[in-house]
């Protein structure tokens, strides 16, 4: 596998030169160049290695990594001609731990130390549960860079006194596939224990780093948890798409009167039980294993009603071809969660897909409401937490959206 440029030497004199007037994503603010952006390739860089990149005039765009393999066959790095060395990622990574540690989310021991493209360090994601890292890595040339990077963030942690006893990789996403890569699970040095009890919002959860979803938990929803929680001080609650509790637990911890999770996964409704447990609420939270899709329908039959109703299902789109369907699948979702919320009651409703922008999943919310008679309050409207920064013209880092509505009849 080549390197990257080290000790102030280039590896590679290739430059990739830009069609006129292409390159627009990247131009307006982006971190990608596509394959049909391309005009020609001089000289014969390794898949994965660092090229300059010129527009169709000579005008240096910058310097980035290469994948002739990939549609997104440059991610940049910078748009200066420099060289991308150790120093170079060590002042990238910096930058990204800085900027969590001034987050200090009260409460939490976990969060994401880096996001990708919105880190400018595209193709790597990587999050802190309690003591442990938990790496993810979906492009080819961050993937030749990735343990510099690992090494460089457990000396910035030590440095403060945090010790990192662990590094897991997740990096077995599909997604890898287009880069030439293949899916990988694994430690990076060390062999350590992966279940992990890590603490948000002063709730406590197990994680497991090596099995669980994503990289083991969803962290990008822990404003949003708290902000719903809050508002269920003294409310019925029912959680569909639970996963493994966290809604339903800030809800609890909060002081909800009573609160029921949904899921499909026994596996993820076993863990959620065991998560009530760790915070003393199995009194308040209560779990069940169901289809959302068939429970919601029955309940309505049953005639139940709740003060408030929560959706946080998985993405139902992961591509432009089925948006359309995506939409279908939203408004009954909502259809259905509105007929259960009491006169005056909240509706908290989410899409995770970037695919779903806040416009359109706004204007399916609105269908479903008129299509049972229901008026609209908006109480909030939240997105991923501030540690998943969204960078603009960088569509893919701005994905989750979350809307706290009150119904009315």
């Amino acid at each position: 596998r080549p390197a990257p440029h080290r000790n102030g030497e280039k590896m590679e004199n290739s430059i990739v030169r830009i069609k006129k007037g292409e390159a627009r994503a990247y131009k307006a603010g982006g971190l990608w160049i596509y394959d049909n952006e391309i005009d020609r390739v001089e000289g014969d860089p390794k898949p994965g290695s660092i090229v300059r990149v010129e527009d169709f005039d000579g005008y240096l765009l910058g310097v980035g990594f290469y994948n002739p393999r990939s549609k997104i066959s440059i991610r940049m790095l910078s748009k200066k001609d420099e060289v991308i060395d150790r120093e170079f990622l060590k002042n990238r990574v910096k930058r990204a731990y800085d900027y969590r540690k001034a987050l200090a989310f009260e409460g939490s021991d976990s969060f994401r130390v880096i996001f990708g493209e919105a880190d400018f360090l595209p193709g790597i994601v990587i999050d802190k549960y309690a003591d442990v890292l938990a790496v993810q890595s979906l492009a080819l040339g961050i993937d030749l860079m990735k343990n510099d990077i690992v090494d460089i963030l457990k000396e910035l942690f030590e440095a403060d006194g945090v010790h990192i006893r662990g590094v897991y990789e997740r990096s077995d996403a599909k997604v890898r596939a287009d880069e030439g890569l293949e899916p990988f699970k694994g430690y990076i040095g060390e062999e350590f224990d992966t279940d992990v009890i890590i603490t948000e919002n002063n709730v406590r959860y197990h994680v497991d780093v090596k099995d669980g979803q994503k990289t083991g938990f969803f962290l990008d929803q822990k404003l949003n948890r708290r902000a719903v929680g809050e508002l269920a001080r003294g409310l019925e609650v029912l959680d569909c798409f639970t996963h493994t509790g966290s809604f339903a637990l800030n809800c609890g911890i909060c002081g909800a009167k009573k609160v029921t999770g949904v899921d499909v996964s026994q596996a993820a409704v076993d863990l959620a039980r065991e998560n009530a447990k760790l915070n003393g609420l199995e009194g308040t939270v209560d779990f069940v294993c169901e289809d959302v899709m068939d429970l919601l329908p029955r309940l309505v039959r049953e005639k139940r009603e709740y003060d408030m109703v929560i959706l946080d299902p998985p993405a139902f789109t992961k591509s432009r071809a089925s948006v359309k369907n995506a939409m279908k699948g939203y408004r009954q979702i909502n259809m259905e969660g509105m007929k259960l919320v009491k006169d005056g009651g909240f509706l908290v409703t989410c899409s995770c897909s970037h695919f779903m922008p806040e416009d359109l999943f706004k204007t399916v919310i609105s269908q479903a409401a008129k299509a049972v008679h229901r008026r609209v309050r908006q109480v909030r409207f939240m997105t991923q937490a501030p540690d998943h920064p969204i960078l603009w013209d960088a569509d893919e880092s701005s994905y989750l959206k979350l809307f706290i509505l009150q119904l009315y009849a």
